[in-house]
């Protein structure tokens, strides 16, 4: 079992109000503050954001190589999936693909795949994809 993910994010403020929406909405809790970060649990696993002092200079660019996203389960259907896309964008957050959405990932794979302003992409799988 993944124990916890920690995401170094260059402006703490607008990680915050971007994941920490996301994350409660998923069904985490916060968990930790401290100055330079923040973290959400559910169960064990908790996932961190921290503007790091220790952080490089740079964005986060998630088409080099590292991390390209965090894939999440969306607890509901297609509909709950839909609900949390259109209020994401009130959150930093926007629609990537909307082309194909909610079939990005291919016929059968219901999931939103949202991009926010730092570069971070996620996506949310509805139902049991």
């Amino acid at each position: 079992m993944l124990h916890h993910v920690e995401l170094w994010v260059p402006d703490l403020g607008r990680a915050v109000a971007s994941w920490g929406w996301l994350l409660t909405r998923l069904g985490h809790e916060p968990h930790q503050v401290w100055p330079t970060g923040r973290s959400w649990r559910a169960g064990e696993t908790y996932i961190v954001v921290e503007q790091s002092p220790a952080m490089a200079v740079g964005q986060h660019d998630r088409m080099r190589p590292g991390l390209n996203h965090l894939a999440f389960h969306v607890p509901g259907d297609r509909a709950d999936l839909d609900a949390l896309v259109e209020t994401a964008t009130e959150h930093g957050w926007r629609l990537l693909f909307p082309e194909r959405h909610p079939y990005a990932g291919g016929p059968g794979h219901c999931a939103a795949y949202l991009e926010n302003a730092d570069g971070f992409e996620v996506e949310l799988v509805a139902g049991s994809g």
